[in-house]
């Protein structure tokens, strides 16, 4: 069956109840510019972050691949409309800006939600799912005590800043880290495990032996096959899991 294609309100309707497109909206009146997609009205919401990239193509192939599984996912912005850093000093520049204001980084992330119901997810259903950077944002978010079904990251910081804990923490929290990640170490990992226990939240943490940092982004040197295709279906039960609550 052919499929019609028609714009409206930023949007591109791929079929009678399938919606994609880049989304402008505001935070603190500041711009940005993140990434709808959702084959069904009401649809469970997925808010998922990028990496210290920004957000690119990687995010979107993400979005689409869990858009197709019957969620409605926000890739958000997190750094402003049209800023997409390609050398290291400046994506280092941007994330730093955010690890130093994690009042801002909060802010962001739930002026994306806040978007994202608009657009007509479900917000009751909710889980952030992070990558590298992202997944330090995801955790973030989990340490506010923001209403959220789950937590995810993919090769993310693990570190828990200074001065904070996850004693507001109501939400599950699921980790997926490389054994081999030359970034964040298992030192790190086993960290979280013991403060995510000290505070009663509901976690599970795997480590995939060989996988180093940034192991699911396709076309690196650094992708891992295996440990990939083996995080993704953990999501996708991760997920599941939440859908059926």
């Amino acid at each position: 069956m052919l499929l019609k294609k028609y714009v409206l309100l930023g949007l591109i309707f791929i079929s009678v109840s399938a919606v994609a497109g880049n989304i402008d909206y505001q935070v603190n009146d500041e711009s940005y510019q993140g990434y709808f997609v959702s084959t069904a009205q009401n649809a469970p919401l997925i808010l998922l972050i990028h990496d210290w990239d920004g957000l690119t193509d990687y995010e979107i192939k993400r979005a689409n691949m869990l858009a197709e599984e019957g969620y409605a996912v926000f890739a958000a912005d997190l750094f402003g409309k049209g800023v997409r850093p390609t050398e290291d000093k400046d994506k280092k520049q941007h994330t730093g800006e955010l690890y130093q204001d994690r009042q801002k980084m909060r802010q962001l992330v739930k002026g994306a939600l806040d978007k994202a119901a608009e657009l007509g997810a479900n917000r009751q259903q909710t889980v952030v799912i992070g990558y590298c950077f992202g997944g330090a944002a995801a955790l973030e978010m989990a340490r506010s005590g923001v209403d959220l079904q789950g937590v995810v990251s993919f090769h993310g910081g693990l570190k828990t800043p200074q001065g904070q804990d996850y004693a507001d923490s109501s939400t599950e929290i699921l980790i997926m880290h490389g054994a081999a990640d030359k970034a964040i170490s298992m030192q790190e990992f086993a960290e979280l495990s013991k403060e995510l226990e000290a505070f009663n939240v509901p976690n599970e943490m795997i480590a995939y032996g060989g996988a180093d940092h940034a192991f699911t982004v396709f076309g690196i040197d650094r992708y891992h096959a295996e440990a990939d295709k083996k995080s993704w279906q953990r999501l996708l039960q991760f997920l599941d899991e939440k859908r059926s609550e």
